[in-house]
């Protein structure tokens, strides 16, 4: 098992002292799953046939996140470890979580999990895989397999629909035959499952290196079109090819997401993968130039980001990120003309860089011109050690010692100074003083010349 030695030793230890008190312990699920592929898990797991009593008198500190499901949180050391009694689950009427349940055996614990490969257990005392449901050939011959039944596992919980995929497209393995039926056929069943649980799955599908196998999936399984409709809504939205060469906006999409690189970040992905979809309530046909145009799209699909990532409970943060890169993505085809001071506030923003990225693979994925993202990138360099946004040559409180009310003439005066500063038509403090002067000529010479004494 390639467990980090610390993490190894620690649930060891667990499992031992469970094991010394007469119970049968193991690691369990995605712990035993992930070793077996050598990669190092996250966190491990321990099924029991201790019940939760037993559990916490053995070990002082526990925390209870499910004692009627058999499920303690164990904290030894710096570490959490969760500990579930093996169970057997009851009926289930919400597509979530079963009515009850009954404590059982290892064996009947690994029936009720969602997918062989989740579903086996590690002896970490005798350096032992224990298999009941087939996982480790499963995981040998690369398979998303349902535990029994794949239309009782989906209907026990209807999350694992989304899962199916995830694992698929992370793993890149294939979703066994009968197990893909059943996704495909009960891909309706999605909508019942909260919005916060639904986004989690999606995020880690988008945010993984095979988030574009993950979207293949979501959309061949039907499960695309009821979390993400928008996005379905891409496929046959033609553009105008002298533009988009590559086809109509869907695969436009696509092609965006296989750009990304590997470590692309949540925001990022869902920037691309939303940034079009005001494309198609927005086409239209030009009849003069004889083309296909989306006038407003990216401001019509900003609305509809906010609506989508509204809808999946994403955090308000995250949202404002993602609705201000689609906003400004048509805003990057004037950057070689905008003058100095509106180039530099449109670099200096803190979305700038995610904003570039989705222009960068924007280009990339339709007519491949990448001049302007070449410019900004050396413009980007240019500024390295300067700031894109220097600090302001004067301040809201240097206008109301020359004797200026607050007021909207505030914002406008303080705007023209700071455009002759980012455009080099004033150097220092004094000459921003002066510009005052004769931006507003009401100003007394004499209060000009006092302030800048003080400079």
């Amino acid at each position: 098992m390639l467990l980090s030695d610390s993490l190894s030793v620690v649930a060891t230890k667990l499992v031992r002292r469970l094991r010394e008190s007469g119970f049968v312990a193991y690691f369990a699920g995605g712990c035993v799953r992930d070793a077996l592929l050598g990669k190092e898990p996250k966190d491990v797991d321990i099924a029991t046939d201790a019940d939760p009593e037993q559990v916490q008198s053995l070990f002082p500190r526990t925390v209870a996140v499910g004692a009627k499901f058999g499920v303690l949180r164990v904290l030894e050391g710096s570490f959490e470890f969760e500990v579930a009694t093996f169970r057997s689950d009851g009926v289930y009427l919400d597509g979530r979580r079963p009515v009850s349940v009954t404590f059982s055996s290892p064996e009947e614990d690994a029936k009720r999990r969602d997918f062989t490969i989740n579903g086996m257990f590690y002896d970490p005392v005798e350096d032992k895989v224990v298999d009941f449901i087939g996982g480790k050939l499963d995981l040998e011959h690369r398979l998303i397999r349902a535990i029994g039944d794949p239309t009782a596992r989906f209907s026990e919980d209807h999350l694992r629909l989304l899962r199916a995929v995830r694992f698929a497209a992370s793993l890149d393995f294939e979703i066994e035959k009968a197990t893909w039926q059943a996704v495909r056929q009960n891909a309706c069943q999605i909508k019942t499952v909260s919005a916060e649980r639904v986004r989690d799955e999606l995020v880690k599908i988008f945010a993984d290196p095979h988030r574009l196998r993950g979207l293949d999936l979501l959309d061949q399984s039907g499960l695309l079109q009821v979390v993400l409709p928008e996005v379905t809504d891409l496929h046959g939205c033609e553009q105008p090819p002298q533009f988009h060469p590559e086809g109509d906006v869907y695969i436009h999409t696509r092609l965006m997401l296989s750009l990304l690189s590997p470590d692309a970040s949540p925001e990022l992905a869902f920037s691309v993968l939303l940034h079009d979809i005001g494309k198609p309530v927005t086409k239209s046909y030009d009849a003069v130039d004889q083309r296909i145009r989306f006038n407003g799209h990216d401001q019509v699909g900003a609305t509809m980001a906010k609506e989508v990532m509204t809808r999946l409970r994403f955090s308000n943060e995250q949202i404002a990120t993602v609705v201000e890169a689609i906003r400004n993505h048509m805003v990057f085809k004037d950057a070689p003309s905008m003058r100095p001071a509106k180039l530099r506030r449109f670099m200096g923003r803190e979305n700038f860089p995610l904003e570039l990225e989705l222009h960068r693979v924007d280009c990339l994925g339709s007519h491949g011109d990448l001049q302007t993202y070449e410019l900004l990138t050396e413009k980007q360099k240019a500024f390295e050690n300067e700031p894109i946004i220097p600090p302001p040559l004067v301040t809201g409180h240097d206008l109301i010692a020359l004797g200026l009310a607050p007021g909207p003439r505030f914002g406008e005066i303080l705007e023209a100074v700071q455009t002759a500063q980012l455009e080099g038509e004033v150097r220092d403090r004094s000459e921003a003083l002066r510009l005052l002067r004769r931006l507003e000529p009401a100003i007394p010479a004499d209060k000009i010349e006092e302030l800048s004494r003080e400079v």
